[in-house]
């Protein structure tokens, strides 16, 4: 098993650019679209960001604290390791892999290139173009990621500031020349008849588009200064994601009448928007330009995700091979290689979206729980830790958090039952994993140590 360090690199910049690519998502290209259809309210919409921008700045509090005391590589495997032991640690990996990462870019994938194919007609030309697209696109974007840090942080930094001057332009150019209407925010049903159980399940979609306010932690082991650049870093990219959202929120509202949106456009509301507010030509624009945007959020996850499996490799819970960094570049070459093929694996064969995009958002709540909870345990178990920084407002800001998440979480195994289940098995399947690759590694062990024979 490779012990080689990778080098502490990356500074404030990189680390909170990749925090705000890794938020700056699929989520806010579909999310408000599948709101619209769903609770037809505006009023309880925004009523939602706003709750989904608080509960992400309480988990980045939380992070904050995690990821300053545990400055390594691997995120939240990192905390469940060292709060929980190495089951639940390991289970955090196996998700990460499965759920966290791999379906969350094949998402990514696909919705860059459905951007990128609408504006020419070829969405529609064949059922398989699409996938095929997403899945260049993400060889694409993974082979500089692979060369080094150097590459890494110059394709993150470049691809990040252009979706944000993109979607800061947007909502600029909106207020200033679009054609919209204020009639749209009293558009829908009553708020009184949104059903709880409803808004519950659309909470998702808003924590689905807010994930990433972790990020950063994924990359500890590689940041200078990791004490103080974390938290800034965590902070700092969260709260400007969360004025950013509120913002596009306002422009979907603005542009598009809530009897537009059905199931069926969801994942076209942005370039629905712009058409209303500028054109076809200028949708058309904005459409490839998106697509080249979400770039960023494809890079982050490629960089972000293989740390975990670095870190597990590490300490014997998955392939040696994913523990090895490459020489000259000093990057988890295996581990971001696998990863992207996952996600091409999911993007050519699963057939419907909305069903990937709720299978993740189930999973990454679930675990999201365990390493917010891990705050208090570590405060408990290991009081004199040094912790550079502290969750302000400890002990409530965790138990905000963990009160809402879990109280959604129930609502989706009632009314998203199937991707639920599957998000659910998909993590159970993880334990007899982690006892099978455990036996044959005491096992080789053993034998390295001559107690029994090969």
């Amino acid at each position: 098993m490779s012990k080689e360090e990778m080098r502490r690199d990356f500074g404030l910049s990189t680390t909170t650019y990749i925090v705000i690519a890794s938020m700056v998502g699929t989520g806010i290209l579909v999310s408000p679209g599948y709101m619209m259809a769903s609770l037809n309210n505006y009023a309880a919409i925004f009523g939602l960001w706003i709750l989904g921008g608080l509960l992400a700045l309480c988990g980045a509090l939380c992070v904050a604290e995690l990821a300053a005391a545990l400055p390594r590589a691997g995120g939240e495997y990192v905390y469940l390791r060292e709060a929980y032991g190495p089951m639940p640690a390991f289970l955090s990996g196996w998700t990460s892999f499965v759920i966290g990462f791999s379906a969350p870019l094949a998402v990514a994938g696909y919705i860059a290139a459905l951007y990128l194919l609408t504006p020419f007609g070829l969405d529609k030309e064949s059922g398989h173009l699409v996938q095929i697209t997403g899945a260049f696109i993400i060889v694409a974007i993974t082979l500089p990621n692979l060369i080094g840090h150097r590459q890494s942080a110059w394709t993150q930094n470049l691809t990040t500031i252009f979706k944000l001057v993109l979607f800061v332009t947007l909502v600029v150019l909106a207020f200033l020349f679009g054609e919209g209407r204020l009639a749209n925010f009293a558009q829908g049903q009553a708020i009184r008849e949104v059903k709880l159980g409803t808004a519950a399940t659309q909470l998702f979609y808003v924590m689905f588009a807010y994930t990433g306010w972790n990020a950063a932690s994924y990359i500890a082991g590689e940041v200078k200064n990791p004490g103080k650049i974390l938290p800034r870093s965590i902070l700092l990219g969260t709260g400007l994601v969360i004025v950013l959202y509120l913002a596009l929120n306002l422009v979907f509202a603005y542009a598009v009448p809530l009897g537009d949106v059905g199931f069926d456009n969801a994942e076209q509301v942005p370039r629905l928007a712009v058409e209303n507010l500028f054109g076809a030509r200028a949708s058309s624009i904005f459409s490839v330009a998106v697509g080249l945007a979400f770039l960023a959020t494809i890079s982050a996850f490629i960089i972000t995700g293989p740390r975990i499996y670095y870190a597990m490799a590490r300490d014997g819970l998955f392939p040696s091979i994913a523990g090895r960094i490459s020489k000259k570049g000093q990057v988890p070459f295996y581990a971001m290689i696998a990863q992207s093929l996952l996600a091409i694996i999911f993007i050519l064969f699963v057939k419907e979206f909305k069903n990937l995009y709720q299978y993740a958002s189930v999973g990454l709540s679930i675990f999201a729980m365990l390493f917010i909870a891990a705050v208090y345990i570590l405060r408990w178990r290991r009081p004199d830790m040094e912790r550079p920084f502290r969750v302000p407002g400890y002990p409530v800001v965790p138990a905000i958090f963990l009160a809402v998440t879990l109280f959604m979480t129930v609502f989706a195994f009632i009314q998203w039952r199937k991707p639920s289940m599957y998000s659910l098995g998909s993590i159970l399947a993880g334990i007899p994993v982690y006892y099978i690759w455990s036996f044959f590694r005491r096992r080789r062990e053993a034998v390295e140590a001559g107690d029994i024979k090969n």
